[in-house]
Protein backbone atom coordinates (compact mmCIF):
# COMPACT_ATOMS: atom_id res chain seq x y z
CA UNK A 1 0.00 0.00 0.00
CA UNK A 2 2.93 2.38 0.69
CA UNK A 3 4.23 1.65 -2.60
CA UNK A 4 1.08 2.48 -4.08
CA UNK A 5 0.44 6.10 -2.11
CA UNK A 6 4.14 6.74 -3.06
CA UNK A 7 3.81 6.08 -6.58
CA UNK A 8 0.43 8.26 -6.81
CA UNK A 9 2.73 10.81 -4.83
CA UNK A 10 5.21 11.00 -7.05
CA UNK A 11 3.00 11.42 -10.20
CA UNK A 12 1.16 14.17 -8.80
CA UNK A 13 4.44 16.07 -7.89
CA UNK A 14 5.28 15.81 -11.51
CA UNK A 15 2.01 16.98 -12.37
CA UNK A 16 2.13 19.76 -10.86
CA UNK A 17 6.11 20.58 -11.46
CA UNK A 18 4.67 20.47 -15.35
CA UNK A 19 2.06 22.89 -14.46
CA UNK A 20 4.27 25.11 -12.70
CA UNK A 21 6.63 24.93 -15.67
CA UNK A 22 3.69 25.53 -18.37
CA UNK A 23 2.57 28.06 -15.97
CA UNK A 24 5.96 30.01 -15.83
CA UNK A 25 6.37 29.68 -19.64
CA UNK A 26 3.57 30.79 -21.38
CA UNK A 27 2.37 33.56 -19.19
CA UNK A 28 2.84 37.06 -19.85
CA UNK A 29 5.30 37.79 -17.48
CA UNK A 30 7.42 34.88 -18.73
CA UNK A 31 6.53 36.13 -22.23
CA UNK A 32 7.79 39.58 -21.00
CA UNK A 33 10.87 38.54 -19.76
CA UNK A 34 12.11 36.69 -22.67
CA UNK A 35 11.39 39.48 -24.89
CA UNK A 36 13.55 41.30 -22.04
CA UNK A 37 16.45 39.12 -22.68
CA UNK A 38 16.01 38.87 -26.30
CA UNK A 39 16.35 42.95 -26.28
CA UNK A 40 19.07 43.12 -24.25
CA UNK A 41 21.30 40.20 -26.74
CA UNK A 42 19.89 42.23 -29.62
CA UNK A 43 21.49 45.86 -28.30
CA UNK A 44 24.68 43.81 -27.30
CA UNK A 45 25.23 42.35 -30.44
CA UNK A 46 24.33 45.78 -32.11
CA UNK A 47 26.57 47.45 -30.10
CA UNK A 48 29.48 45.02 -31.21
CA UNK A 49 28.89 45.35 -34.33
CA UNK A 50 28.42 48.89 -35.40
CA UNK A 51 32.44 49.57 -35.10
CA UNK A 52 32.63 46.65 -37.34
CA UNK A 53 30.27 48.31 -40.25
CA UNK A 54 31.67 52.23 -39.54
CA UNK A 55 34.90 50.61 -40.08
CA UNK A 56 34.05 49.01 -43.49
CA UNK A 57 32.11 52.03 -44.78
CA UNK A 58 34.68 54.49 -43.60
CA UNK A 59 37.67 52.58 -45.40
CA UNK A 60 36.33 52.73 -48.72
CA UNK A 61 36.06 55.49 -50.95
CA UNK A 62 33.03 56.82 -52.52
CA UNK A 63 33.99 60.63 -53.86
CA UNK A 64 36.93 61.06 -56.05
CA UNK A 65 38.54 63.96 -57.61
CA UNK A 66 41.30 65.48 -59.18
CA UNK A 67 42.86 67.66 -61.42
CA UNK A 68 45.00 66.86 -64.53
CA UNK A 69 47.55 68.10 -67.37
CA UNK A 70 46.51 67.52 -70.67
CA UNK A 71 48.24 66.47 -73.76
CA UNK A 72 46.09 66.03 -77.27
CA UNK A 73 46.96 65.25 -80.64
CA UNK A 74 45.01 66.36 -83.37
CA UNK A 75 45.38 64.50 -86.53
CA UNK A 76 43.12 66.57 -88.64
CA UNK A 77 45.42 68.94 -89.45
CA UNK A 78 48.95 68.29 -91.41
CA UNK A 79 50.92 68.47 -89.60
CA UNK A 80 49.10 67.59 -86.53
CA UNK A 81 48.51 70.05 -83.70
CA UNK A 82 50.01 69.47 -80.27
CA UNK A 83 48.14 70.91 -77.45
CA UNK A 84 48.91 70.99 -73.93
CA UNK A 85 46.10 72.22 -71.48
CA UNK A 86 44.69 71.55 -67.87
CA UNK A 87 41.26 70.02 -66.72
CA UNK A 88 39.60 68.58 -63.81
CA UNK A 89 37.58 65.38 -62.86
CA UNK A 90 35.14 64.31 -60.28
CA UNK A 91 33.66 60.94 -60.12
CA UNK A 92 31.83 58.48 -57.74
CA UNK A 93 30.71 55.58 -56.31
CA UNK A 94 27.81 53.34 -58.20
CA UNK A 95 29.63 49.64 -57.24
CA UNK A 96 33.08 48.91 -55.24
CA UNK A 97 34.72 48.78 -59.01
CA UNK A 98 32.28 50.90 -61.17
CA UNK A 99 32.27 54.99 -60.83
CA UNK A 100 30.78 57.38 -62.99
CA UNK A 101 32.79 60.36 -63.73
CA UNK A 102 32.55 64.12 -65.12
CA UNK A 103 35.87 66.06 -66.43
CA UNK A 104 36.12 68.57 -68.58
CA UNK A 105 39.59 69.98 -70.38
CA UNK A 106 40.86 73.31 -71.62
CA UNK A 107 43.91 73.20 -74.10
CA UNK A 108 45.92 76.43 -74.45
CA UNK A 109 46.00 78.30 -77.71
CA UNK A 110 48.53 77.25 -80.67
CA UNK A 111 48.67 78.90 -83.87
CA UNK A 112 47.18 77.46 -86.94
CA UNK A 113 47.66 78.62 -90.32
CA UNK A 114 45.34 78.47 -92.48
CA UNK A 115 46.13 79.99 -96.26
CA UNK A 116 43.38 81.73 -99.03
CA UNK A 117 43.42 82.06 -102.67
CA UNK A 118 41.86 84.04 -105.12
CA UNK A 119 43.52 82.12 -108.01
CA UNK A 120 45.99 84.74 -108.54
CA UNK A 121 47.47 85.87 -104.82
CA UNK A 122 47.54 83.59 -101.92
CA UNK A 123 47.66 84.86 -98.16
CA UNK A 124 48.19 83.12 -94.87
CA UNK A 125 46.62 83.79 -91.98
CA UNK A 126 47.41 82.73 -87.99
CA UNK A 127 44.72 81.88 -85.74
CA UNK A 128 44.37 80.99 -82.16
CA UNK A 129 42.95 77.49 -82.62
CA UNK A 130 41.58 76.38 -78.43
CA UNK A 131 39.68 73.08 -77.61
CA UNK A 132 37.35 72.61 -75.01
CA UNK A 133 36.52 68.85 -74.11
CA UNK A 134 33.81 68.05 -71.55
CA UNK A 135 33.18 64.00 -71.03
CA UNK A 136 30.77 62.01 -68.75
CA UNK A 137 30.66 58.51 -68.39
CA UNK A 138 31.59 55.26 -66.09
CA UNK A 139 34.92 54.25 -65.18
CA UNK A 140 35.95 50.32 -64.46
CA UNK A 141 38.11 49.39 -61.92
CA UNK A 142 39.72 46.14 -61.16
CA UNK A 143 40.00 46.62 -57.47
CA UNK A 144 39.71 48.80 -54.51
CA UNK A 145 43.57 48.84 -53.12
CA UNK A 146 46.10 50.99 -53.52
CA UNK A 147 47.04 50.38 -56.97
CA UNK A 148 44.48 50.05 -59.46
CA UNK A 149 43.84 49.77 -63.12
CA UNK A 150 41.06 50.73 -64.58
CA UNK A 151 39.13 51.23 -68.42
CA UNK A 152 36.96 54.43 -69.26
CA UNK A 153 34.28 54.82 -71.76
CA UNK A 154 32.85 58.64 -71.88
CA UNK A 155 30.75 60.99 -74.22
CA UNK A 156 30.79 64.10 -74.68
CA UNK A 157 31.78 67.24 -77.15
CA UNK A 158 34.69 68.94 -78.65
CA UNK A 159 34.46 72.56 -78.85
CA UNK A 160 36.75 74.43 -81.19
CA UNK A 161 37.41 78.08 -80.51
CA UNK A 162 39.89 80.84 -82.43
CA UNK A 163 40.48 83.60 -80.54
CA UNK A 164 43.50 85.95 -80.68
CA UNK A 165 42.57 86.83 -77.38
CA UNK A 166 44.89 86.08 -73.99
CA UNK A 167 44.19 82.78 -72.13
CA UNK A 168 41.37 83.96 -70.05
CA UNK A 169 39.57 86.14 -72.18
CA UNK A 170 39.81 82.83 -74.53
CA UNK A 171 38.72 80.51 -71.93
CA UNK A 172 35.36 82.80 -71.42
CA UNK A 173 34.71 82.83 -74.88
CA UNK A 174 34.80 79.00 -75.63
CA UNK A 175 32.72 78.65 -72.87
CA UNK A 176 30.23 80.49 -74.36
CA UNK A 177 30.69 79.41 -77.80
CA UNK A 178 29.88 76.18 -77.10
CA UNK A 179 26.13 76.12 -78.54
CA UNK A 180 26.89 78.70 -81.26
CA UNK A 181 30.93 77.81 -82.30
CA UNK A 182 32.05 74.23 -83.75
CA UNK A 183 30.93 72.08 -81.32
CA UNK A 184 31.27 68.29 -82.27
CA UNK A 185 30.01 65.19 -80.45
CA UNK A 186 32.80 63.24 -79.07
CA UNK A 187 33.28 60.14 -77.72
CA UNK A 188 36.51 58.44 -75.42
CA UNK A 189 37.37 54.90 -74.95
CA UNK A 190 40.82 54.93 -72.40
CA UNK A 191 42.79 52.75 -70.23
CA UNK A 192 45.12 54.00 -67.00
CA UNK A 193 46.34 52.93 -63.67
CA UNK A 194 46.24 55.08 -59.94
CA UNK A 195 48.04 54.32 -57.06
CA UNK A 196 47.38 56.29 -53.47
CA UNK A 197 48.76 56.46 -50.42
CA UNK A 198 45.82 57.02 -47.91
CA UNK A 199 43.42 59.79 -49.50
CA UNK A 200 45.63 61.09 -52.24
CA UNK A 201 46.77 59.40 -55.10
CA UNK A 202 48.38 59.83 -58.92
CA UNK A 203 46.53 59.01 -62.25
CA UNK A 204 47.86 58.60 -65.40
CA UNK A 205 45.56 57.68 -68.62
CA UNK A 206 45.44 57.77 -72.33
CA UNK A 207 42.82 56.95 -75.30
CA UNK A 208 41.47 57.93 -78.31
CA UNK A 209 39.37 61.26 -78.45
CA UNK A 210 37.07 60.62 -81.61
CA UNK A 211 34.80 63.39 -82.53
CA UNK A 212 32.45 63.00 -85.44
CA UNK A 213 33.32 65.61 -88.38
CA UNK A 214 31.52 64.02 -91.44
CA UNK A 215 33.22 60.94 -90.34
CA UNK A 216 35.25 60.30 -86.91
CA UNK A 217 38.49 62.17 -86.31
CA UNK A 218 40.70 60.28 -83.89
CA UNK A 219 43.11 61.94 -81.82
CA UNK A 220 45.61 61.01 -79.08
CA UNK A 221 44.67 62.38 -75.42
CA UNK A 222 47.07 61.43 -72.33
CA UNK A 223 46.01 63.18 -68.74
CA UNK A 224 48.24 62.98 -65.74
CA UNK A 225 47.45 64.57 -62.46
CA UNK A 226 46.88 64.13 -58.61
CA UNK A 227 43.69 62.14 -57.39
CA UNK A 228 41.57 62.87 -53.63
CA UNK A 229 39.11 60.18 -52.99
CA UNK A 230 37.27 60.32 -50.04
Amino acid sequence: MSDGKDGEMETCAHLNANRREANRDYSPRGDLKRMKHLTLITVVLALFSAPCLLGQSSSGDHVEIGAFADYLNLSRTTPHINFVGVGGRAAFNVHRNVQIEAEMSYDFARNFTSSFSNGVTAQFVQTKLRPLQAMFGPKFETNAGPLRAFGTFKVGFVNFSTSNQNAPSGFTGALNGVTAGDTRPAIYPGLGVEGFWGPFGLRLDGGDEIYFDNGTRNNLKITFGPVLRF
